[in-house]
């Protein structure tokens, strides 16, 4: 029995990198130990499926910043062949168990699929960059709630794109996410800071977690050897930002932020004002916070106790994406990709008809036999 390491290849567009995706290379990395993500080139995306919100390069680093990525492989082939498996020393391929297909309607692991060298994992129900995009473009609260109805699985009907349980789609329509305390646990690392360790803690929305978000928990992960990141409530956000956020609710970016490298734990539902009783809870050495700044009108100074114990810090990550650069990139190519949305559907329905024109010809065969 050989004890070379078994090396995993994933690959796939990873735009808008979010915990479906983290989800889908943690089950991948599990298969193996070591694992190398290929990303496509904008170039790629856009021939096949239509334009990526984000850019290559800023793809290539989220990726990068996921936990479970052992490397990362730039300018990756949109059909995955032998060859790519074999250059990279990989023993096999590992997509989840969705369709994904050229601009010609071919699957696009035909290849590995055939040589047995493919294995498919559970896609994470609920969530798909098809469905944040239609988030954005409808500039609706369909997926946003309070009260009573904060935590309320059900979903609207949202549009004609087949984004929610009315799509007929099983792949771009998703159904509402439903957090589990085992998924949680799945993500988390399950560490506690050692005795000694300096615990920095950050806090706020992390919406939509993008390469500005990565950029500025890389830099807070600087200064201290435990990092941990406190997400608002869904109302706390919508009261300070206003207009349709946060896009995703409080359970999707507790799983997006867990997946980061960066991050050694995360408080669900942190309190806005960082006070004297979480400091002391939480051991905190340091609190940090990004140049950008939200605040309640009329309302005092959140970081007022750890400023007054000498204990803050502002920093510049070098980048200033924000989540709202990413709606307004959505809103200003809005007819691209809702043209995007619906092909990807209809791609998606026709091979699903052939898949189970296939399956039927196969029934009738196994019946045909079975009475003879």
């Amino acid at each position: 029995m050989s004890d070379r390491p078994v090396r995993v290849w994933c690959d796939g567009c990873y735009d808008m990198v979010h915990f479906g995706h983290a989800n889908s290379l943690r089950q991948a990395k599990a298969l193996g130990d070591y694992l190398i993500v290929g990303v496509h080139t904008d170039e790629e995306i856009t021939k096949h499926k239509g334009p990526p919100v984000f850019t290559e390069q800023e793809r290539y680093k989220m990726v990068r910043g996921i936990k479970w990525v052992d490397e990362v492989v730039e300018g990756a082939p949109y059909v995955t062949t032998l060859e790519t498996l074999d250059k990279h020393k990989c023993d096999f391929c590992v997509h989840g168990d969705d369709i994904t297909m050229t601009a010609d309607g071919i699957d696009t692991y035909h290849f590995v699929k055939k040589a047995g060298r493919y294995k498919e994992v559970k896609r994470t129900a609920g969530v798909s960059t098809t469905d944040l995009v239609g988030r954005m473009l409808l500039l609706t609260r369909n997926h946003f709630r309070r009260g009573d109805q904060e935590y309320e699985v059900s979903k609207n009907d949202s549009s004609y794109m087949g984004l929610d349980s009315t799509g007929r789609s099983p792949y771009t329509g998703c159904s509402q996410f439903l957090p589990t305390t085992q998924k949680i646990s799945q993500f988390s690392e399950g560490k506690e800071p050692k005795p000694n360790d300096r615990v920095v803690y950050v806090a706020g929305a992390f919406d939509l977690f993008h390469v500005g978000h990565l950029d500025f928990l890389e830099k807070a992960r600087q200064e201290g050897d435990f990092l941990i990141v406190g997400l608002h409530t869904d109302p706390v956000v919508n009261r300070y930002k206003g207009s349709n956020y946060p896009i995703m609710n409080l359970h999707e970016r507790t799983l997006s932020v867990l997946a980061c490298k960066y991050v050694s734990e995360v408080v669900i539902g942190a309190p806005y004002n960082v006070n004297k009783e979480l400091m002391e809870h939480f051991n905190v050495d340091i609190v940090c916070h990004g140049q950008q700044f939200y605040k309640y009108a009329n309302d005092m100074d959140p970081y007022a106790y750890p400023k007054k114990l000498g204990k803050f810090k502002l920093l510049d990550s070098g980048n200033d994406m924000t989540t709202e650069k990413i709606v307004d990139r959505i809103i200003l190519h809005r007819l691209e990709f809702e043209a995007r949305n619906v092909e990807k559907e209809r791609k998606e329905l026709a091979l699903l008809d052939l898949m189970n024109s296939k399956k039927d010809v196969r029934n009738g065969c196994s019946e045909g036999k079975e009475s003879s």
